[in-house]
């Protein structure tokens, strides 16, 4: 009997443990986890997206955290690809609603544009509601993953590639990469800002969805459980507050997250995920279990539905109540986990990067770019944590070798679980930095397939030339547009270092600027073609005089000759403009006709990209370095 048990059950088992083979294989498809699918399909790669929820987009979506920080000038990638579809919905560019951002929309919204995205992306699966159970791994490699579904149906996937896109870092985890949680050791990140190292993380947030359902609606929830009154007084105030009382501007509160209205709609709606004495909380449960997390999250959700319920109660909006269209009926499905694991990659990034990029070499590796300063959410539970002095930075890039684990194969990192410092997490954490992370992520997956190559192993020039076809800025030069003809020149000589950039710390909205329209200076120039070839001779052209054409010319061509003679590459000198750069120096009236005229740093940059057969081809390392 009990061996007809056993063979009845054999259709289930071996159907519970069907195998799925693909090229990559994204786990998470949040933020970053659909972006990196989406590019990755785009680029050619069969792949699968395994998302535990039934949303896209993540903290975008799912946690409710409908009203972007930083970005705002960079349009790149499919950053920029999401804005537009955006404004295509809403019929307008100006979706600053909220003052909080100039790109708010309803989570209904974004999910249903990654939904459509993914369903005209050939190559491209997505699951829903499967549950990551492990990472299969061969020897140091890792080879695929086991889900669970709804129906507690196990599926192993087979995959080339695998990216590790969770909220919280669990697939690096399970496959025995190396990590971080919390606070650095200042000894081993080397920052001046970093105090102690501790496993204390940022405060979460269960957002939440509020709609206006009009004069004279109660919609007042049931008074929640071990309700606090008291944690919520100072919400209508900046921090800090010692009031003993609820007081302040419930308006401004309110007007942080107002979201625009899609197309008929006749109430507003607010996003609610408010900082200090509002809904943001301290839970560290990065290292705990399923069951652990979710009767953590509880108390999240608790005290969320606590802050509604003050606001309908102590600040009379009972008007205000909980937006029956969106996410789980206004609640949102996952929480805003604003840190989690960080993998220890091939490089780190940390402040000192960010705050002096020239003086290190990491730059030159970009694939992504944010302009958010450092900001971390601890001001509701001071005493829990060490004061850090955060420090001002300018717009930056994010290296390569950030998602890639030092020591394990078949894996990348595409979220918040990219290698960098705890501090500097603070500002490479938001959803337009993350989603431009996924993008060339997604890329490093799909060439890495086409090529059988492990991602160490793939030419960080090849990358970058690949995200430049997708219009991704390498450097984040906000006064250079993407629309003119010059923008690639100068992405690519940004990132040979040639011609360098100006940071520029500015509050919520940092810069790094190129000053194309700006005349050069015979040594500004000298010093960088002497950095990409030492020969160059610096002393010959000491001078501070401003450089015409004719001059740059010359000292171009001359480094040029430097470096291929170097390397013992036939050449003819002055070296011949190649063909395909002709047309552009024609069109920017770069010729020896007009010698001498002089020449703007937009200009220098074509040259170098036409004169010199492209500065941008000479190969650098995962460190950056020549």
């Amino acid at each position: 009997m009990r061996f007809l048990v056993f063979v009845l059950l054999i259709p289930f088992y071996v159907q519970s443990q069907k195998v799925i083979s693909t090229e990559v294989l994204v786990i998470g498809g949040g933020t970053g986890g659909i972006a990196a699918g989406i590019q990755a399909a785009r680029s050619g790669a069969k792949t699968i997206v395994a998302e535990p929820t039934t949303i896209l987009g993540g903290m975008l979506t799912a946690a409710g955290v409908s009203c972007t920080d930083g970005n705002d000038a960079l349009p790149s990638g499919i950053w920029q690809q999401f804005r537009q579809a955006l404004y295509q919905h809403y019929a307008t560019r100006k979706l600053n609603t909220g003052w909080v951002s100039n790109t708010n929309f309803e989570p209904s919204v974004a999910d249903s544009i990654f939904k459509a995205w993914a369903a005209a992306t050939s190559n491209l699966v997505v699951k829903y509601q499967w549950q990551l159970l492990r990472v299969t791994k061969k020897d140091r490699k890792v080879t695929g993953a086991i889900f669970e579904d709804v129906y507690k149906k196990q599926f192993t996937v087979a995959a080339k590639v695998v990216i590790d896109a969770t909220e919280l870092g669990d697939a690096l985890k399970s496959a025995g990469a190396l990590y971080d949680v919390g606070m650095d050791d200042p000894l081993l990140t080397a920052e001046s800002e970093a105090l102690q190292k501790n496993d204390i993380i940022q405060d979460l947030t269960w957002a939440a969805i509020l709609k206006d359902y009009g004069p004279g609606a109660d919609k007042t929830i049931e008074k929640p459980a071990g309700y606090d009154e008291t944690l919520y007084y100072c919400c209508c105030t900046d921090a800090p507050c010692n009031a003993t009382s609820w007081n302040g501007d419930k308006l401004k509160m309110l007007n942080y997250g107002k979201l625009p209205r899609s197309k008929n709609a006749t109430q507003d709606k607010y996003m609610l995920n408010w900082p200090p004495h509002g809904n943001d909380i301290y839970i560290n449960v990065v290292e705990a279990s399923t069951a652990e997390r979710n009767k953590a999250y509880e108390k999240a959700k608790q005290h969320t539905l606590g802050f509604i319920y003050f606001l309908q109660t102590k600040l009379g909006m009972k008007h205000l109540g909980l937006a029956d269209d969106e996410l789980n009926n206004g609640m949102a499905l996952i929480p805003y986990n604003r840190e989690g694991r960080r993998i220890k990659g091939m490089v780190q990034l940390t402040t000192n990067h960010l705050k002096n990029p020239y003086a290190y070499n990491l730059y030159k590796t970009g694939i992504a770019v944010g302009d958010y300063p450092v900001d971390h959410h601890h001001a509701r539970y001071p005493d829990k944590v060490p004061e850090i002095i955060f420090p001002p930075v300018p717009a930056f890039n994010i290296p390569m070798g950030c998602v890639i684990p030092a020591q394990i194969q078949g894996l990348l990192v595409c979220d918040k679980n990219i290698s960098v410092s705890n501090i500097v997490n603070g500002s490479t954490r938001l959803q337009p930095v993350v989603l431009l992370t996924g993008q060339a992520v997604g890329v490093i997956a799909a060439l890495c397939v086409q090529q059988n190559i492990a991602p160490v192993k793939l030419p960080v020039r090849k990358l970058q030339q690949a995200l430049l076809n997708e219009q991704v800025f390498l450097f984040p030069f906000s006064d250079v547009s993407i629309d003119e003809l010059y923008w690639i020149a100068v992405q690519k000589a940004a990132v040979t270092g040639i011609l360098q950039g100006y940071g520029k710390p500015q509050g919520w909205a940092n810069k790094m600027l190129f000053f194309p329209d700006s005349l050069i200076t015979m040594q500004t120039l000298a010093k960088g073609l002497h950095q990409f070839e030492p020969r160059f001779p610096l002393s010959k052209y000491d001078s501070n005089n401003f450089l015409t054409i004719a001059q740059a010319w010359q000292m171009i061509a001359e480094m040029h000759h430097l470096y291929l003679q170097r390397l013992k590459i036939p050449h003819k000198y002055p070296s011949a403009v190649v063909n395909e750069y002709v047309p552009l120096l024609n069109k920017a009236g770069l010729t020896q006709s007009n010698g001498n005229n002089a020449i703007t740093r937009k200009e220098v940059a074509v040259l170098l990209n036409g004169l010199a057969q492209n500065p941008f081809n000479k190969p650098v390392s995962i460190k950056g370095d020549f």
